[in-house]
């Protein structure tokens, strides 16, 4: 699809008016721009009030989901309950601002040290559920990357991780106007290259050897962004591997399977040396935003999820400080002023303490440089930086096609929650 010399824009129908100036630009930067967009400063009205250290909280948002993980009988019943626990994530995680906001928001770049702290209490209803509590640390800043640790002491579950993305564009723009299309413009997208992985350790309450589960992250792709209202496509495949199992889930859009966005299909088999005679493999398909089913299996015919009638249950969140308080670096806190003004329109406020923020943020990152130059190195309070995570190296080997063979993690430090 393309528009012509004279046509108006159909991004002058989504973005405000007073806006589309500093978007028309935006997108000629990304067309241009040959390195890491996530350094470019995005237009106020497609900010996020959101800060992406909050986006670790997506994975608990169904703690009734993630505990029951812990309640499956058997190696296998366990894969499928990992997995149904994983592509319930999915939708909050990519989709939920689109329904919430009308179109994917750019979250606010977290600052070297941003810290966030929330909990799950286990429901009145349920109490054996557990308390499932968050941590989250900014731990680097060029390049971002955000570490957390998810755990319900109850159930025995921990989910430790970290996250960064790379992004390029994909497409051509020429000569993009404010009101109007000067030339002629080819379709485009972002794409994001999330780095980082995840490991789940399932600690069995009655005694035994801990479970791990690796879980591998989705590119995305990010469409829309010509009529200012972009929405997030997952593509290529991800793993969950670990209890015996690989889970191998690929991600389709638009004429791939159902034929729908969100589209996604999973097939979980025994891992190579461990099937034995008569091992099943099961097939799930369906879309991760609204529904699935088994197609394959001892189950075949039954439904897997409904992402519509699952209970999202948000973070409680918390300060920090050991008098509940949160400290200048805490989400929430710092963001504020920024968040406030995103909210309330209040666009030329939100530029002015974002800057601020940043400001502050150059001085802290010409500070990092001074210690390097003196052979020390940013403290991290509550990780530590590991150059090869063995858990990753272990379970990475059971899946040939899965790249890089080795990845750096970071270590939750026990006690420094305290």
């Amino acid at each position: 699809m393309s528009e012509t010399v004279g046509e108006v824009s159909p991004a002058a129908q989504a973005v405000p008016a007073a806006q589309r100036g500093s978007w028309s630009s935006f997108l000629k930067s990304i067309a241009s721009f040959s390195g890491d967009l996530s350094s470019l400063t995005a237009p106020p009205f497609i900010l996020s009030p959101v800060s992406l250290t909050e986006f670790p909280a997506y994975w608990c948002e169904h703690p009734d989901v993630f505990a029951a993980i812990a309640d499956a009988p058997d190696d296998e019943a366990r894969a499928l309950a990992v997995l149904k626990w994983f592509i319930g994530t999915l939708k909050d995680q990519y989709t939920s601002r689109n329904e919430s906001m009308g179109s994917e928001k750019k979250p606010l770049n977290p600052v070297l040290g941003e810290l966030f702290y929330g909990t799950w209490p286990a429901p009145a209803a349920n109490p054996g559920q557990g308390e499932t509590t968050l941590l989250v640390e900014q731990v680097s800043h060029h390049p971002p990357i955000t570490a957390y640790v998810i755990e319900n002491k109850t159930k025995g579950l921990r989910l430790t991780g970290h996250n960064a993305q790379k992004t390029s564009f994909s497409g051509e723009w020429f000569r993009v106007g404010e009101d109007r299309v000067d030339w002629v413009r080819t379709g485009g997208s972002i794409i994001v290259k999330q780095i980082g992985h995840a490991i789940l350790t399932v600690t069995p309450r009655g005694g035994g050897a801990a479970v791990e589960y690796l879980l591998t992250l989705p590119r995305l792709r990010i469409d829309g962004l010509w009529y200012g209202s972009p929405y997030i496509e997952l593509t290529e495949t991800t793993y969950i591997v670990g209890g015996g199992h690989v889970c191998t889930i690929e991600y389709k859009g638009r004429g791939y399977f159902s034929g729908k966005s969100h589209s996604f299909k999973a097939h979980v088999v025994p891992a190579p040396g461990m099937g034995g005679a008569g091992a099943e493999e099961h097939v799930v398909e369906g879309t991760w935003h609204e529904k699935s089913r088994v197609v394959k299996g001892a189950r075949a015919g039954e439904e897997f999820h409904d992402a519509g009638g699952e209970r999202k249950v948000e973070v409680e969140v918390r300060g920090g400080e050991k008098d509940g308080s949160m400290g200048e670096f805490e989400t929430r806190r710092l963001w504020a002023a920024v968040a406030r003004g995103i909210r309330e329109g209040d666009f030329e406020t939100a530029s002015r303490e974002k800057s601020r923020i940043e400001f502050g943020q150059n001085e802290q990152r010409q500070r990092r440089r001074d210690e390097q130059a003196a052979g020390t190195s940013w403290g991290m309070k509550h990780f530590k930086h590991v150059d090869n995570d063995v858990v990753y190296e272990r379970l990475a080997r059971l899946v040939p096609k899965l790249a890089p063979s080795t990845e750096d993690c970071y270590v939750f430090q026990e006690g420094t929650e305290e």
